[in-house]
């Protein structure tokens, strides 16, 4: 005899009710809006031997019946105006393909800059709501810019997992707070934690494609060697390797990717072959560029007949007054930019790819967002060889960078493009990246297609959409309800709109019909057609136009009948101004927006802006050998101030070579280091100017203590100082170092102990293997002056 007692197990909690219901029911009957599901209680039997006991049935969490693969492509700084699916001159065949065979997106939104977008996208959420009011690097102590996704907003993919999905990251994060991007965590907001059971890419936000600082999961990545590498072809390769993986062991299962590439935000890394086929199809400049994609735009009906330019900012010359060397090199920069987007697209097409392979394309819903915001103007006016000029305040001439075009797009290069092509390129709107304030900074074309979901074919649709409305379009696509509690955190309610009205309806009434957008006070607002703003600051400009309480200079746009944003009417309209304005500060106050923060370079020092500091209050880090990929958010400042290194090291017999501690790469960055048993300290600044402290003897062998002490000079930020060597308390060298780096060094390179990763801060020593330390580094410590 046998007898199950579910009722022990359940008792009289909500809980245990909820449980027994989950077991008892169908796949479909179950209540999703509470995340994880709930496994039943397990029965309770006094029968003892199990052939005489029925089966219970399994619990198991599936997916809906018939749920689709998702992707989401998100390609980096790509205006509006690149890709030929939205009238652009770069072709991108995969995004041309997925257009034909499904829906093109003319009014959809970002939020002009990186991790908003990215945070916005994931959540379907505003950026503020998940406070991600800028860059995770300059978050602030102010809720809504913390730089800290909060528990309450729990991403796309972990909705996903959590209902029998396969889930897999790709590519560039930007979402992690800098300060926990270490090895001592927490690891609550490195991708595994938000929803991914795969991460292959990187955390920061940008990387040199050419030698990444990469993670698989929290692991870092030992990069091949092999001098073809590149980024964009790896994390291909892994996607795919995964995608027809998982397919192999569990067809059944629907998968979610997240792909995003680095492309096409700087460095602009491209191989030779791609940048060949742009030769001389920008010499016609930028200003005859904008007209010819105008035109184009028109006529496949992407923008509407009459549609204007809208006016360049006055710092953008025209292309006629640029000097012939000018138009060499800036043509040069659009060439390899233009290489860098169709390379990407090729390799997002051979991704894609993967599921035609395991037969499963028919069911798998693409949305392909061309551009995170609008296309890039930090490159300044003449763009740059090495981007770190800008963040170090460092104007790259013309006649500088000239004779190194040949190498543009190379490892030798980490290069922007001059911000007239940003304007070009988000034709026809007038601004770009970092101005939210204008459609040329939020205006991104987005390509959704799934055979099997969506039956219209090459259609375009016009009711506004925004990142926000990502999520909730996938879950109304898969039949999932939005959750209401996650991992027993209740959840904030999603605030986009689902675009699933649209798909098969391309003139249904428009339901997102307000929009705040807002970074570092550039500030506007969408309402039911109207669009006010102001233009705050430019992404080339140091400081504000204005203060934050000025509302003198705000604009107003009817964006349909104006949809380039071409023709101000606030002097005809007040009355609408005013009201679009107290809807703004409506949307600011409901979405944790205010107070602004129009500080944008101040926000690199951390204590005057209220964000951690895993190194807050300390002057000194003790290290070892083994200790590496330290991220400078989470390495002791060194900039702008005295430091002393002092490296106890055990050295053997023979030649000694080899990296003592470095930080930075080939772009930026110091190494105390040995060569032929002879110590050296290095100071690259920029790629420009290296700097060699030699001693005049080498290492004896056995235990050695090795110190370099740099007196800054002061009087301000990246001024230089003296540097001097001891081995064993003996002065063995001294030497000037005339410049020195005021703001960062990278994004991505490291500071390691015993070897160099990624690129050399000292080409002589080289980088990673090559660079390892051939003695031991028992204890090296950094002291810094306050």
């Amino acid at each position: 005899m046998s007898r199950s007692l579910p009722g022990r197990a359940v008792g009289c909690c909500a809980v245990g009710l909820l449980a027994s219901q989950a077991f008892a029911a169908e796949p479909g009957q179950l209540d999703r809006t509470i995340l994880p599901l709930q496994e039943p209680a397990r029965p309770l039997y006094e029968e003892i031997d199990a052939r005489k006991v029925a089966m219970p049935q399994r619990f198991e969490v599936k997916a809906p019946d018939g749920a689709p693969n998702v992707v989401i492509v998100l390609i980096d700084d790509l205006g509006f105006g690149v890709p030929t699916a939205f009238g652009g001159p770069v072709s991108m065949p995969t995004l041309d393909g997925l257009a034909q065979q499904g829906l093109r997106y003319n009014n959809f939104h970002t939020t002009a800059l990186c991790s908003p977008t990215r945070a916005a996208l994931k959540s379907g959420r505003n950026h503020h709501t998940v406070n991600m009011a800028f860059i995770t690097e300059m978050a602030t102590g102010l809720p809504g810019a913390t730089g800290q996704i909060p528990n309450a907003t729990a991403p796309l993919a972990e909705t996903l997992r959590l209902n029998g999905y396969a889930t897999a990251a790709f590519g560039k994060w930007h979402e992690t707070a800098a300060w926990e991007a270490s090895v001592a965590g927490p690891f609550d907001r490195w991708p595994t934690r938000q929803g991914f059971d795969k991460f292959y890419g990187f955390l920061g936000g940008e990387t040199n494609q050419w030698a990444p600082f990469l993670y698989d999961g929290t692991a870092v990545v030992e990069l091949p060697h092999d001098p073809n590498y590149h980024f964009m072809t790896d994390m291909t390769d892994k996607a795919v390797a995964w995608i027809k993986y998982q397919k192999a062991l569990t067809p059944q299962k629907p998968s979610f990717i997240y792909f995003a590439p680095g492309a096409t935000h700087a460095p602009h890394h491209v191989p030779k072959e791609w940048i060949a086929r742009w030769k001389g199809k920008f010499d016609q400049g930028w200003d005859k560029m904008r007209e010819e994609t105008l035109a184009r735009q028109i006529k496949l009906g992407i923008v509407p007949s009459g549609t204007k330019l809208a006016p360049k900012p006055p710092a953008i010359r025209d292309w006629d007054a640029l000097s012939a060397d000018e138009k060499s090199l800036f043509t040069r920069q659009a060439e390899v930019f233009a290489a860098f987007a169709e390379y990407t697209d090729h390799e997002i097409g051979r991704m894609l790819k993967a599921f035609d392979d395991v037969g499963q394309a028919d069911n798998t819903l693409v949305v392909y967002i061309a551009g995170d915001n609008g296309t890039s103007g930090e490159g300044g006016a003449n763009g740059m060889f090495n981007e770190y000029t800008y963040f170090n305040g460092v104007q790259e001439a013309v006649a500088d960078m000239l004779p190194k075009i040949d190498q543009w797009g190379g490892p030798e290069t980490y290069p922007h493009m001059a911000s007239g092509w940003a304007v070009g390129l988000n034709s026809p709107f007038g601004w770009m990246k970092q101005v939210p304030s204008d459609f040329g900074g939020t205006r991104n074309g987005m390509v959704m297609s799934w055979p099997r979901g969506i039956k219209a074919k090459n259609g375009i649709r016009t009711q506004f959409g925004h990142v926000i409305d990502v999520a909730p379009t996938i879950l109304e696509a898969i039949g999932l309800p939005e959750p209401k509690v996650v991992n027993s955190t209740p959840q904030i309610p999603m605030e986009g709109t689902s675009l699933v009205y649209t798909f098969d309806d391309s003139r249904a009434k428009e339901r997102h019909t307000t929009q705040y957008f807002e970074i570092a006070g550039n500030r506007a607002i969408y309402h039911d057609g109207w669009f006010a703003r102001t233009i705050h600051r430019a992404p080339w400009e140091a400081k504000p136009r204005r203060t934050l309480d000025d509302n003198t200079a705000w604009q107003l746009y009817d964006t349909r009948a104006d949809f380039s944003l071409a023709s101000d009417l606030a002097s005809k309209n007040p009355q609408k101004l005013a009201e679009l304005q107290a809807v703004f500060l409506q949307e600011a106050e409901k979405h944790h927006v205010l107070p602004m923060d129009d500080r944008v370079f101040e926000r690199m020092d951390g204590a005057a802006v209220g964000r951690p500091d895993l190194m807050a209050g300390r002057t000194s880090l003790t290290l070892a050998e083994g200790m590496t990929g330290m991220m400078e958010g989470v390495f002791v400042n060194v900039k702008n101030r005295s430091k002393t290194i002092t490296a106890e090291l055990d050295v053997p017999q023979g030649v000694v070579n080899g990296t003592v501690i470095a930080q930075g790469g080939r772009f930026g960055g110091w190494s105390l280091y040995v060569k032929d048993g002879v110590p050296a300290y290095g100071y690259n600044f920029l790629g420009l100017q290296q700097s060699n402290i030699v001693a005049t003897k080498p290492l004896a062998p056995g235990q050695s203590t090795l110190k370099f002490v740099f007196a800054y000079d002061g009087g301000g930020p990246g001024k230089g100082g003296l540097g001097t060597l001891f081995i064993n308390g003996e002065k063995v060298g001294e030497g000037r170092i005339e410049n020195t780096q005021a703001g960062m060094f990278s994004a991505d390179e490291t500071a390691d102990v015993g070897i160099d990763l990624g690129t050399p801060v000292v080409e002589a020593i080289g980088s990673e293997a090559k660079s390892k330390f051939s003695g031991h580094i028992p204890k090296v410590t950094v002291e810094v002056s306050k």
